[in-house]
């Protein structure tokens, strides 16, 4: 029973780390229908900043600035690379943002060098006894961190008058362009927000371990997460990266007992074959909308 907690519990911090990422991608898309194929780039540039700024102020205050800073980067891109882009098709859009991954990324390598950097972070590999069982504090930090996160952006979209004009423009780009809605600041604001989920995602991706030069390889197990909850759903997005994760912590904790015939690191390739298994069934994801077209 500890195991399966601990693997749970695991899990579930894991895919916090995937939510936040999914977000980011489920806004952008609601907002622009663009798939960002630049988080992975965010998340680094946003713990590497961290990494740099933990020594001068402290892991929040780092934290804080790091999601600020990445916000304005993400808004800028969209600004100045995105903007002339409007009304090109989602195809082109789609290629340019993972030109502009391939940019950020190489620029923030520089500053990280060959050897790995510490984000400061206070919780380190410490363990805490939690319902019995020793699990790494971090973990704890990620689910509730990413549960008040969701919990605020839920009532930002519901509740303020920016929310309401971005779901106006998720609905209908037209309609809510004829009500006075200025869909330009939407599109720059969902990429902002993109940015700063990011940010913290990669915060927490470094935790324990530290920030390298691969440390964004781990956002491509928010693309499982997105395609399983739902391209335009953002609870979709939170339940498909926690599921993700617990998936993943599974199977790397019981499947050399009980399926070794799947091969070693299983466990990884995990979260794409539900993926698959999810589309089999539902192919708009488990929230997603089915599309209707009319002849």
């Amino acid at each position: 029973m500890d195991e399966f907690l601990q693997s749970l519990i695991r899990g579930l911090g894991t895919g916090s780390i995937y939510s936040l990422l999914a977000l980011g991608f489920v806004i952008i898309y609601k907002s622009t229908q663009v798939i960002s194929f630049a988080q992975p780039a965010f998340m680094l540039a946003g713990a590497v900043l961290v990494s740099y700024l933990s020594p001068a102020v402290s892991f929040l205050g780092a934290v804080v600035v790091a999601a600020v800073v990445i916000a304005v980067l993400a808004l800028g891109v969209e600004r100045t690379v995105l903007r002339p882009m409007v009304g090109k098709p989602v195809f082109v859009v789609a290629i340019i943002t993972i030109g502009v991954d391939v940019v950020v990324r190489v620029v923030t390598n520089a500053f990280i060098g060959l050897d790995v950097r510490q984000v400061g972070d206070p919780w380190g590999l410490s363990t805490v006894s939690f319902l019995g069982a020793e699990v790494q504090e971090r973990y704890l930090v990620m689910i509730a961190t990413t549960a008040v996160v969701t919990a605020l952006l839920f009532v930002f979209f519901r509740y303020s008058r920016i929310g309401l004009a971005m779901r106006a423009v998720a609905y209908d780009q037209e309609v809510a362009l004829a009500q006075g809605v200025s869909v330009g600041s939407v599109f720059a604001l969902s990429w902002a927000l993109a940015g700063g989920l990011a940010a913290l995602a990669g915060v927490f991706v470094a935790t324990g371990a530290g920030v390298d030069q691969q440390l964004w390889i781990v956002a491509l197990k928010a693309l499982p997460a997105i395609i399983i909850g739902g391209l335009e759903s953002l609870g979709g997005a939170v339940v498909g990266g926690l599921t993700v994760g617990v998936v993943e912590s599974l199977f790397g904790t019981y499947q050399n007992d009980f399926a070794p015939w799947l091969g070693p690191n299983f466990g990884l390739v995990a979260p794409y074959a539900l993926m698959l298994l999810v589309l089999l069934v539902r192919p708009y994801g488990l929230f997603g909308k089915k599309e209707v077209e009319r002849l």
